[in-house]
Parts: C-alpha cells; sequence; structure tokens
C-alpha cells in the first residue's frame, strides 16, 4: 500500500473517550470481542511520527483480533516504547495502572505460525512468556528475528508499511531494556506506577500518541 494511499484514507471515529475508558476497565465488554476486519491498517501516531501497522487477520486471528480492539478502545494511546533494543521495540503497558493491572490478566492462546510469516524486519507480534499467556504486549522487529523467534515461535499479525520503520528506527534507545521484557521480571513497578513511574525512571522515552483505525 503506497504511503499516498495511506494519508487519504480516512480514519474511522474511535469510542468516545468516556466510553472507552469504562470498557477498559471491563475487558468482558462486547467492543473486546469483535472479529477484526481481514485487512486493516492501525496507524501509531508517535512523537517521532506515525507508524502504520497493517493487520493481517489470517496470520494470527486471536492476535489480530486482541491489537485492534484494544487499538480501538484507545489501550494503546499514551503509550511509552519502554524497551527500544537493536532487536526490537516493545510497548503495549497502559499507562494508567488501574488499566494495566486489569490486562495483565486477560491472556489468550498464541496463533499457529505460519512458516510464510517469519519474524524479519519491520513485522509485529505479540511478546509473552508462555504460550498460552499473550497479553496485550506488542513489538515490531527491527532485524530479522527469523532464527530466533520463529523457533518459539511468535507469531507476527501485521507488518509496518511505508515509511514506518524510518520512523521506529528514531525512537530514543538510550534507555534501551528499560523495565525489562515480561520474561525479565522486573515490570511489577511499571504496573503499579504507569506512566508516573516510568518518566521518573526512564525519562526520555519516546511514545504513541494516540492509536487510530484507518478505513
Amino acid at each position: 500500500m503506497s504511503r499516498s494511499l495511506l494519508l487519504a484514507l480516512p480514519v474511522l471515529i474511535a469510542l468516545p473517550v468516556q466510553m472507552a475508558q469504562t470498557a477498559l476497565l471491563n475487558p468482558s465488554a462486547p467492543e473486546f470481542r469483535r472479529p477484526a476486519p481481514a485487512v486493516c491498517v492501525v496507524r501509531l501516531q508517535t512523537t517521532k511520527g506515525a507508524i502504520d501497522i497493517e493487520v493481517t487477520r489470517a496470520w494470527a486471528p486471536r492476535g489480530a483480533d486482541r491489537f485492534v480492539n484494544l487499538a480501538r478502545t484507545g489501550y494503546y494511546d499514551d503509550n511509552r516504547f519502554f524497551r527500544v533494543e537493536p532487536g526490537w521495540v516493545q510497548f503495549g503497558v497502559n499507562g494508567d495502572p488501574a488499566i494495566a493491572k486489569i490486562w495483565r490478566t486477560q491472556t489468550f492462546a498464541n496463533d499457529p505460525f505460519i512458516p510464510a510469516n517469519s519474524n524479519i524486519r519491520g513485522t509485529v507480534a505479540f511478546a509473552f512468556a508462555q504460550q498460552n499467556a499473550l497479553t496485550t504486549q506488542v513489538y515490531i522487529s527491527m532485524r530479522d528475528n527469523s532464527a530466533s523467534h520463529d523457533k518459539e515461535p511468535f507469531v507476527p499479525f501485521g507488518r509496518v508499511l511505508g515509511t514506518g520503520m524510518e520512523v521506529a528506527d528514531k525512537l530514543n534507545k538510550e534507555h534501551g531494556a528499560g523495565p525489562g521484557g515480561i520474561r525479565a521480571g522486573g515490570q511489577d513497578p511499571f504496573f503499579e506506577g504507569g506512566n508516573a513511574w516510568l518518566d521518573q525512571r526512564f525519562p526520555r522515552l519516546d511514545g504513541i500518541v494516540k492509536a487510530t483505525i484507518l478505513k
């Protein structure tokens, strides 16, 4: 999909702020049971520019549904890219501890891996500690991670389009692993303190201003 076409695409109307907040505190709400479109584009408007992610449901139906529904309801708004390392950029812990802690326990099982959709540079997948316990945290592969990530497997549900990887390359790397990944065991203070804790410990992280679904 060309960048000019992407810029011309209208943005689907998001849920009103109060409605979204209420829904995010209730993971059983119907908003989170909607199937994602067969193909759609989720735009992450970041502090460095726009990152457009083309989500293909056939690659990973459960992952696509979770990601698109969370984006639609505002879960990824005001998220930080809390882990920016040479191999990947990770985000997906809501800045409001009340919301983040609720969704930390809302697990779903990983999708079957499709060998044709390898973890190459620009692919997007859910991070996890266990195959049956994916939640909300997502990473962008910043290099070809197929040799290590396909074995797990981490299952891509989408890919970054156009100049989005140039934007991802510009994200601030000075804090490296930040509070660490899911498996490192150091995220508890982040979940307890939210963005306030994160901004105090890692003050120059880039972040997502708003996530929107393009029509």
